[in-house]
């Protein structure tokens, strides 16, 4: 067996045949993930004439590995012998497509999907056709609804006798009785009309289309609002007021919120389809409408477009159009009671300002981004300091510092910690937005302030901040403007804001580099080995263990490895502890310097 083992084209089809019967799902999921190996070992003849015809029979097991299967048959081609014998592909794919299970259904259409391409024309009428004549009108639901993603396959390759059926049945099924398969026909609604003929997609399509999306369950007509988007994009310009429009005012106006937030959530795309003219007639009106929906959900859904919205209005009059129609409702949502909407509309109203410029960012929006900035959902504020830059190149950096930095400022300052933490995390972002001189005048008294609140998480992520600033701002920014201060908290009379000072050399000494460090943060730190806490004395341990790596080996030997020596013997185990810990780890250093 150890030849075998070692060599899978050995692999009997006998052995196969054992493995998919074993009780143990695990093996049988082995044994068809290698079905290709199998192939391979059996030759096209003997796979055509019998591993699927077994595969065929065997159909009934696990999800997971009719799944496998179903995924390992859309790469069959060449194992069978190569396009003229794909079609011995389909008995085993079509038993698949009528499984009860969706997800392996929808593998094994777009198997079909994927072989299909590899049919000739002949084949396709011959084999692939009546395949999915029988899947339309099969008893179960299940292989309906596998048949509604086969027809646009198939239908540009095969006769005008044959394109007629073909339409017939996915009529049909658009109106067939249950609402899995009208839901599977208006999925693809959209994908079969445009492999359509012109004519045909406003003779059949338009009607199925009306139909479906005033279907008595709201699952199905929000598909067709999906389908809309495909649909609008085929027709000419004059047909879509008379053919496409009612259908779509009627969904965007629908009694279920779902439909009306499939509307929202496709409004940029439709607005594209429609043309210009349409939008300011229709789209403008109904936009206002989904502002201002009764459901958060689709509120929040036209929040997130209204960007696109507007960046995609007609020119000539888009900022009438925003000012009069729009910015009303915008104006609304800031104050909302429901937080997904507030952070929805935060996250792209910014932009609003490079199309409005200047005087109307100004009068109009920085108000809402000053109210928005005050929120009290941490999502809201982020989203507005986020885009602050787009902003900011609109009307430049003191307008911007006048109206919104005060707000930042107040809440850097709040009383609640997590509300200051938040403005932490968002400061590198700020800085690089802001630029460095606006940074040393106004904030950087904040970011030092932040080194001695009196809450630990904040003090810590003040610490990470200052790294990233120097990362951002570089290394001689910090020698001239933070080293200083940080090493100045060296005497604090409160050993944790001493504490403090260590954690910021750690952080600071790899994006200061050794010069920096050697010359002005390891001093420091030695002085404070005699500090009275022990606290503070084992994280000077730590402390040079952490810059240790940024030092020079001279330095290392001689100044380094005495204080760590010293501490090594202190009366506090934990002092020991961590100081003979960073002469273990530094240590590894030292040999190879003195060898």
């Amino acid at each position: 067996m150890a030849g075998a083992d070692g060599d899978d084209s050995l692999y009997p089809i006998a052995v196969l045949i054992d493995e998919l019967r074993n009780e143990d799902v695990q093996l049988r999921l082995n044994s068809i993930k290698k079905l290709s190996t199998i192939a391979l070992a059996l030759g096209v003849e003997r796979t055509r004439t019998e591993l699927l015809p077994f595969l065929t029979d065997t159909i009934y097991d696990e999800d997971e590995v009719l799944l496998a299967l179903a995924e390992q048959l859309g790469n069959f081609t060449m194992l069978v012998g190569g396009p003229e014998y794909v079609h011995c592909l389909l008995p085993p794919l079509e038993s698949l497509a009528t499984v009860e299970e969706t997800v392996v259904r929808d593998k094994a259409v777009e198997s079909l999907r994927k072989i299909s391409q590899e049919h000739s024309p002949v084949d396709l009428e011959v084999h692939f056709e009546p395949l999915v004549k029988r899947l339309a009108s099969g008893d179960w639901f299940t292989s309906r609804t596998s048949a509604c993603g086969l027809f646009s396959v198939c239908y540009p390759r095969v006769s005008s006798t044959v394109k007629a059926e073909i339409r017939q049945h996915f009529r049909t099924l658009c109106s067939d009785d249950t609402p899995m398969v009208r839901r599977a026909a208006a999925s693809k609604l959209g994908e079969f009309a445009k492999v359509l003929e012109l004519d045909y997609v406003k003779s059949d399509i338009i009607s199925l289309f009306t139909a479906l999306a005033s279907d008595e369950q709201d699952s199905v007509r929000l598909l067709a609002v999906e389908a809309c988007v495909s649909i609008a994009t085929l027709l000419p310009q004059d047909d879509l007021e008379t053919l496409v429009m009612p259908t779509l005012r009627q969904a965007a106006e629908d009694k279920s919120w779902r439909v009306r937030y499939m509307v929202a959530d496709k409004f940029s795309e439709l607005q594209k389809a429609v043309g210009p003219e349409i939008t300011k007639n229709d789209l403008v009106p109904a936009f206002q409408n989904l502002l201002k929906d009764c459901e958060a959900e689709v509120r929040a859904a036209a929040a997130n477009k209204v960007k696109e919205f507007c960046e995609n209005l007609p020119e000539d009059n888009r900022e009438q159009i925003i000012m009069t129609h729009i910015l009303p409702c915008v104006k609304e949502l800031v104050s909302d009671t429901n937080q997904h909407v507030k952070s929805a509309l935060a996250s792209v109203i910014m932009g609003l300002s490079t199309i409005l410029g200047k005087d109307n960012t100004i009068e109009h929006l920085l108000p809402l981004f000053l109210a928005q900035l005050k929120d009290e959902c941490p999502e809201v504020r982020l989203n507005i300091i986020s885009n602050l830059d787009c902003v900011n190149e609109v009307i430049g950096i003191r307008q911007l510092s006048q109206s919104l930095l005060p707000a930042i400022v107040e809440l850097a300052e709040d009383a609640k910690w997590r509300v200051r933490l938040a403005i932490i995390e968002y400061m590198p972002l700020l800085a690089g937005q802001l630029g460095v001189e606006f940074f040393d005048e106004k904030l950087n008294t904040l970011c030092m302030a932040w080194l001695i609140d009196h809450v630990y998480a904040i003090r810590e992520a003040a610490t990470c901040n200052l790294m990233k600033l120097v990362e951002k701002f570089g290394a001689e920014w910090a020698q001239n403007t933070i080293v200083p201060k940080v090493l100045g908290m060296a005497n604090d009379p409160n050993y944790l804001h001493r504490m403090t000072t260590l954690f910021c050399i750690n952080a600071l000494s790899e994006v200061c580099g050794q010069d920096i460090t050697t010359k002005h943060m390891l001093p420091v730190v030695m002085k404070m080995s005699d500090d009275q806490v022990a606290n503070v004395r084992f994280n000077v341990a730590k402390s040079l263990q952490k810059i240790g790596p940024v030092l020079d080996s001279h330095t290392l030997q001689t100044q380094v490895k005495p204080v760590l020596d010293k501490l090594s013997t202190d009366k506090d185990m934990d002092v020991k502890y961590f100081a003979q810990e960073a002469l273990s780890v530094l240590a590894l250093t030292y040999p190879a310097h003195h060898e």
